[in-house]
């Protein structure tokens, strides 16, 4: 079999692994890297169960192949919680609204979140809903959902308490 190794960083740290050359990067974190929040759902891009960040950017890691990683910068749900084990407010704000119900397709849900934070920009819940469309949850409605993610945004821009 053809191995070869993958340098990149993940949730802040280098990482080298070896990979299959047609595996995909949802392969790769789960089950080589044990990051066990990057969940396998539909494996055609349709469901969102396996986003993480890829430099930034919400991906899905079903349809990323591994070798595209390299150099690159990769965060996972794993990687958001502080050492002191303190939440990121995305997590909180999910928990807080009650987001979270079965958590299978939470985590991709958050990451998707996280890339709407880091923008710095404002949303309204229809750019909130339309930012989640790839998104696919059979247990909460998705108005708890949206609910977080405009909590989570008004608590990281400082907005929090302004509308209430």
């Amino acid at each position: 079999m053809d191995m070869r190794i993958l340098t990149c960083t993940v949730n802040g740290k280098r990482t080298q692994v070896g990979y299959d050359p047609r595996e995909s990067l949802l392969d790769t974190l789960r089950y080589r890297l044990g990051l066990t929040s990057v969940k396998r759902g539909c494996e055609v891009g349709e469901c969102g169960a396996c986003t993480v960040l890829i430099d930034g950017v919400a991906i899905d890691t079903c349809l990323y192949l591994t070798s595209w990683a390299e150099g690159k910068n990769i965060l996972t749900v794993e990687g958001l919680q502080a050492p002191d084990g303190t939440l990121n407010p995305v997590q909180q704000a999910f928990i807080d609204e009650f987001a979270v119900q079965c958590g299978f397709c939470i985590p991709g849900i958050i990451m998707s979140a996280m890339e709407m934070i880091d923008s710095g920009k404002t949303y309204t819940r229809d750019e909130i809903r339309k930012n989640l469309s790839g998104h696919l949850c059979r247990c909460t409605g998705y108005q708890n959902v949206i609910n977080g993610v405009e909590r989570a945004i008004e608590i990281v821009h400082g907005t929090c308490g302004e509308q209430e």
